[in-house]
């Protein structure tokens, strides 16, 4: 993976001040272990399938009863708003695709082509049978990028910001993953209509919803992985710190925190998010011989051996930990909670 220059003054632009990356190359002693479970073709997270089973029921049940209301006369704007719910999830999937169209840039061949050659090579990757459209719209200094779909077709929605990592002297692996990322979504299933229009209801109770959610970005984060797996390190590094601070972000001491930051409302926070919490995902990312952590916080520090393996060590101390003395002043360390 390519060192990162701290700010380099022109995107895509060589840095000379980058050092050139060691060698990979194996040593004398080296073993070929086989795959961890999590570093071949990409799994969905374990919780995924019995989630959207229950977030399903739930929705239809909940649908079914408004049909009830109506019939039986006991008419509400709620119920007739449910009513109209294919309708609406329809109507929305497709202003939001024609949005995308008549505002955003499409990548092509001409057109952004390290993300389009990026894009193509995902799709064969996972198996697709076509290449989902994508396009670029200005993030205004944010982050993200989204899947989603109408009709037949599926596309992807990558900020221009995050087009700023993809330079030589930052990270192109960063992208690589995060696109990746996002086609992992429509390979997945996650963008269809029928999926979107059975778990609607129920994916807006508390923790319930955002417990699917989470399953969801595991899965598709195991298709990142898939595609460039030296792109999570770069991709964590820049979802926390920023295009620019990415280099800054040390994978393991931030994945580490997983087990050190604990605490009820930090079990709350990760509940409550669409999203795993960064140090969680990050921690899944680094041990690819298990799931991701969905309610609980992960337990061992692991490091990599190879092939998505890896083994448990002692738990490292926090990183902020100096030895006594060593602070000016008499500062020591913070009280723990």
């Amino acid at each position: 993976m390519d060192s990162h220059a701290p700010i380099p003054s022109v995107p895509g632009i060589d840095d000379p001040a980058v050092p050139t990356p060691p060698s990979d190359d194996p040593g004398p002693g080296a073993v070929w272990l086989p795959p961890a479970r999590f570093a071949g073709p990409p799994q969905r997270h374990p919780w995924e399938i019995p989630m959207l089973v229950i977030v399903a029921l739930i929705s239809v049940l909940a649908y079914l009863a408004c049909v009830v209301f109506v019939v039986l006369g006991d008419i509400s704007d709620y119920a007739l708003l449910a009513l109209l719910l294919p309708l609406i999830v329809f109507a929305s999937r497709g202003l939001m695709y024609a949005s995308q169209r008549v505002n955003g840039v499409q990548m092509s061949p001409t057109q952004f082509p390290e993300g389009y050659r990026i894009l193509v090579e995902t799709a064969a990757r996972y198996g697709l049978e076509y290449i989902p459209d994508a396009y670029v719209v200005t993030g205004n200094g944010q982050i993200n990028a989204f899947a989603s779909g109408h009709g037949f077709r599926r596309f992807i929605v990558v900020y221009s910001d995050l087009f700023e990592i993809g330079g030589k002297a930052r990270s192109p692996e960063a992208l690589k993953f995060i696109i990746g990322h996002e086609v992992g979504h429509i390979a997945a299933g996650h963008v269809s209509y029928w999926r979107q229009l059975v778990t609607s209801t129920a994916m807006s109770i508390p923790i319930l919803g955002s417990t699917l959610s989470r399953a969801q970005e595991y899965t598709a984060d195991n298709h990142g992985y898939y595609s460039c797996p030296a792109g999570a390190p770069p991709a964590m590094g820049v979802l926390a710190a920023g295009k620019y601070m990415l280099g800054a972000v040390n994978f393991d001491e931030f994945a580490d925190r997983a087990t050190h930051e604990r605490g009820f409302f930090v079990t709350v926070v990760n509940a409550l998010a669409s999203h795993p919490v960064l140090t969680w995902r990050a921690a899944a990312l680094r041990d690819r011989t298990r799931a991701g952590a969905m309610l609980l916080r992960p337990k061992q520090v692991t490091r990599g051996t190879g092939s998505g393996n890896a083994v448990v060590i002692p738990t490292p101390p926090p990183p902020t930990s100096v030895p006594p003395g060593s602070l000016p002043n008499g500062l020591g360390e913070p009280p723990s909670f």
